[in-house]
């Protein structure tokens, strides 16, 4: 990612070796840093054609319903039409944001998005989320 405003928010780095896209963010942010934030998570996944996104929140201590709803109706699914293939979003929170988002009215589990262009999960684990990942891959691969 390039050194800009959204750098110490947003450290992106595409892993060719594991075809993830990973966005460790560095605090929470206010919602008016969004959008430039979500633009520049655009631009890598196009540039990379990477659909596998492991996105670490573990810092942020909460999620706008706003921006959620949004990134659920407008934002994921047309990142998914544009890569061509199901988007594919693991996220990594902490004990205490993973509950509550799952607790939350917007919450489905991965299955609810089968027909869907994109796919969100949530983990509390690194290796368990990229294995999710490998195994959304290779359910691809296999078509």
């Amino acid at each position: 990612m390039s050194a800009d405003l959204t750098s110490d928010l947003l450290d992106l780095t595409y892993r060719a070796d594991l075809d993830i896209l990973v966005g460790r963010w560095g605090y929470q942010p206010a919602v008016e840093q969004l959008p430039a934030v979500y633009e520049q998570l655009r631009k890598q996944g196009q540039e990379s054609g990477c659909r596998f996104w492991l996105q670490d929140i573990r810092r942020r201590s909460f999620n706008d319903p706003v921006t959620t709803q949004w990134l659920l109706t407008k934002f994921f699914p047309a990142m998914g039409r544009q890569l061509g293939a199901q988007l594919c979003v693991a996220y990594l929170a902490s004990p205490t944001l993973k509950e509550a988002i799952m607790a939350g009215p917007s919450f489905r589990t991965p299955e609810f998005y089968d027909q869907q262009p994109f796919v969100v999960a949530f983990f509390g684990d690194e290796g368990e989320a990229i294995s999710w990942l490998h195994e959304r891959q290779r359910r691809q691969a296999l078509g």
